[in-house]
């Protein structure tokens, strides 16, 4: 077959795995689905690349595989050849994975590498280290996830201690962050300062994001998948959820310091995706923390919609670049 039959065939295969990753950020993320929509074109479908790849991984070690039944050695082992596909494509730059195949193009295109990808797929190694049941069972003294019985005597619960969660946040929300940013600065110009504060601005609003969704899935991670992220104890106490909500303010105030310093394509979907968890985590604070382990906190359609054309107007109003 000539190199002229196989172009369309390619572009074919192309365009069929963005509307596969452009599938997943619909039916998983309506605020991210909302925000993707407020990007460029140029931008656009590179983030619902990322989004789609790191969402897979995700739904991998959150579940997927084990309500396959899968048993947990079969687990690590689909996860870890949905890694190794991964780094394949990245040098090759095609898969037979239709997700990968979008993720591969947009990280050869931006410039993502392993010093981005390998901290997020240690992040998700950690979600399948099994619990260890039993009586008696001690924290660990180090950093690593404590995987010993719960305080209620009900289930086994891992908790993360300050250092683990900062180590997991760091991979798996904090790298998708500066994995965005990349693609923001695609073809621009940016001092080595302006860089490191656009970094910076980026790793804050990964955290946010990441710890507005632990506290909105406590009921979750607690009863279906025995996780702690937020404490060391079993469960979260009223005074803990008090000092995240106070956490997660600052890292959004971190990063919208930054937003002038993106493209001005990029800067009404990171706008609105700031003040979409700024809601969320507003509402977090008002919801008692026994509440947060019976059901999840939503932000109503009626005021995505508004919190959305406010950041339209915003960058509007900055004028051109």
């Amino acid at each position: 077959m000539s190199p002229q039959s196989r172009h369309p065939v390619s572009e074919l295969y192309r365009r069929t795995a963005e509307r596969a990753a452009e599938a997943v950020i619909t039916s998983y993320s309506t605020s991210f689905g909302l925000a993707t929509k407020l990007l460029g074109r140029s931008h656009r479908q590179h983030i619902r690349n990322i989004y789609a790849l790191v969402r897979i991984a995700d739904e991998i070690v959150d579940g997927l595989a084990a309500e396959a039944g899968l048993a947990e050695v079969e687990q690590r082992e689909m996860f870890e050849q949905f890694a190794a596909a991964t780094h394949a494509a990245l040098r090759s730059g095609i898969s037979d994975n239709l997700i990968i195949h979008a993720f591969a193009r947009t990280a050869r295109s931006a410039g993502i590498c392993a010093e981005l990808i390998d901290p997020f797929f240690a992040s998700m190694r950690t979600d399948l280290e099994p619990a260890v049941s039993g009586p008696g069972a001690e924290p660990d003294a180090g950093s690593r996830p404590d995987r010993g019985s719960g305080e209620d005597g009900r289930r086994d619960v891992r908790r993360f201690d300050a250092q683990a969660h900062a180590d997991y946040v760091y991979g798996s929300a904090e790298v998708v962050g500066l994995m965005c940013l990349k693609v923001f600065l695609i073809d621009c110009d940016r001092t080595p300062a302006e860089v490191e504060r656009l970094e910076h601005g980026a790793r804050q609003l990964g955290a946010a994001f990441q710890n507005v969704n632990f506290l909105r899935d406590l009921a979750d991670d607690h009863q279906r998948l025995g996780r702690s992220y937020l404490t060391s104890r079993d469960r979260l106490t009223e005074a803990e959820k008090a000092a995240w909500v106070a956490t997660i303010r600052q890292q959004l105030a971190a990063s919208h310091d930054a937003i002038a310093g993106l493209p001005k394509d990029a800067r009404t979907a990171v706008r609105c995706a700031g003040a979409l968890f700024t809601a969320l985590n507003d509402r977090i604070a008002a919801t008692p923390v026994e509440d947060l382990y019976r059901h999840r906190v939503r932000v109503p359609n009626a005021v995505k919609a508004r919190l959305a054309a406010q950041a339209l107007m915003t960058t509007a109003r900055e004028g051109r670049e």
